[in-house]
């Protein structure tokens, strides 16, 4: 494996022949998201799509993995708010002949960012416009062998072999195909919920429903699959906003609605009276990591014993850049619940339930709790960091003494000794303090990447 190549179980040859259904015109789009305002401080430097998660791994990695999984090999990702670090990461874990993904046939990885042009003269306003303004490429004689086109978002955290997907909107001869999750009565009013026919055509929708429109959008999801004891506890499906279009349906859609920017909210409910629109059930874990408190919660998950989400999967495994780092050091310590990540040094502390990311420096004495350490790009050898105590500053990583729960720290966090930052006053919104290096949002504090938080703070 080159250092360009994929880190998680060798790299995945993508090859799907014999037995497998065709994935040779199948085309996946994968959405890198708006400016992510309800991620940020985490989306202020970087894309939905590139902020960490797990330890060691970026968001991207969900859907790529999935789509090599799958063996869907011709990609595209589309690209528009602080897409740089976006972009080194794809550029870096995905290159295409470089020892990282071996393709067969006509595969390929691209990023397509946003732009102006003469008949474009706007941003992105919107999921389906996005698609709208590459529309010419998937008329390119590139892909002339396209027949679906599968939308995916870039900021789900889910295991999914999309060729299923596929196969279910080809045997069901669908237009348009929605993947859908069973809801029970205590989530269903916070999705856009679909009501089906006995055949599984999507009939009608409704968002966010409440009360008589809530119970109104119940179905039944036997018809999809489900066992009719999970089919009463479940009566609602919600979609997860990723989809399977005939290419050529898209193509239509998209023109013919050329003043409807968004998939979700406009596309798909009008094409649902003229089209075939099928459901297709997954009835497994995902989450939309769109906001810093299921982001957190979606974190802090993959500590449980068993956990919610495996990275690890061997049947499906979510690769990364290859760091070539050190096995993590932990000394004197003691350890609950918490993943640690390559590279990292952890010195005589207590953690319960949280993550350490890479190279991150957890120094004596520490006490953390219920906490998202993202780690840092780069090592401070102990000279520079006696250097930068010596002319009292604070190196990267938790100082000595330090107690932190319920905290996100971002990449390169410099927070000195004896610092307590635990949320005392249980705020849940200031947005007031990035001059002073952190955010809290959700109730959940949040050390602003490259910040400094100096010696005996408390938060």
């Amino acid at each position: 494996m080159t250092d360009k190549g994929l880190a998680n179980e060798g790299s995945p040859e993508i090859l799907r022949e014999g037995g497998r259904s065709n994935t040779n015109s199948v085309l996946a789009v994968i959405l890198g998201g708006g400016a992510g305002s309800r991620l940020y401080p985490l989306t202020k430097n970087r894309a939905k799509p590139a902020v960490p998660i797990g330890g060691a791994y970026r968001l991207i990695d969900v859907p790529m993995s999935n789509c090599i999984n799958s063996g869907i090999s011709k990609i595209y990702i589309l690209t528009q708010f602080n897409s740089t670090s976006l972009n080194r990461h794809l550029a870096k874990t995905y290159n295409v002949g470089s020892g990282g993904v071996r393709f067969g046939g006509d595969g390929f990885v691209e990023v397509l960012a946003a732009t102006q042009t003469p008949t474009d003269k706007e941003w992105f306003q919107g999921t389906a416009d996005a698609v709208r303004q590459y529309s010419w490429l998937f008329e390119d004689i590139k892909n002339r062998n396209v027949d679906e086109i599968v939308i995916l978002s870039g900021d789900h955290l889910y295991r999914m072999d999309y060729m299923k997907f596929v196969d279910h909107h080809r045997s069901t001869n669908a237009d348009v195909t929605i993947g859908c999750l069973p809801m029970d009565d205590s989530r269903a009013s916070d999705f856009g919920l679909m009501k089906i026919d006995e055949n599984g055509r999507i009939v009608e929708f409704a968002e966010k429903p409440k009360g008589d429109a809530l119970k109104a959008m119940a179905v039944d999801t036997t018809v999809l699959g489900l066992d009719k004891a999970s089919a009463a506890a479940n009566p609602y499906i919600a979609s997860m906003g990723i989809y399977v279009f005939k290419k050529q349906t898209m193509l239509d859609l998209l023109k013919n609605n050329s003043k409807d920017n968004d998939f979700g909210g406009e596309i798909i409910p009008k094409a649902a009276a003229d089209y075939n629109v099928q459901a297709y059930l997954f009835n497994d874990y995902w989450e939309d990591i769109g906001t810093i408190k299921s982001f957190f919660h979606a974190n802090l998950g993959l500590t449980s014993n068993p956990p919610k989400f495996e990275f690890h999967d061997s049947g499906g495994p979510i690769y990364t850049s290859p760091r070539f780092l050190p096995p993590a050091m932990v000394v004197g310590s003691k350890l609950t619940d918490t993943i640690v990540s390559h590279g990292a040094m952890v010195s005589d502390s207590t953690i319960k339930h949280s993550i350490v990311g890479l190279r991150a420096r957890v120094g004596a004495g520490a006490n953390i709790e219920d906490t998202m350490i993202m780690g840092a790009d780069f090592y401070e050898n102990d000279e520079q960091r006696t250097a930068l105590e010596a002319a009292g500053k604070v190196p990267i990583g938790i100082g000595a003494g330090t107690t932190l729960r319920n905290t996100i720290v971002d990449k390169n966090g410099r927070i000195g000794k004896n610092c307590t930052i635990i949320n005392k006053d249980n705020v849940q919104e200031d947005f007031t303090k990035e001059s002073e290096g952190y955010y809290i949002r959700d109730g959940i504090v949040v050390i602003l990447r490259n910040a400094t938080i100096p010696d005996g703070t408390t938060i």
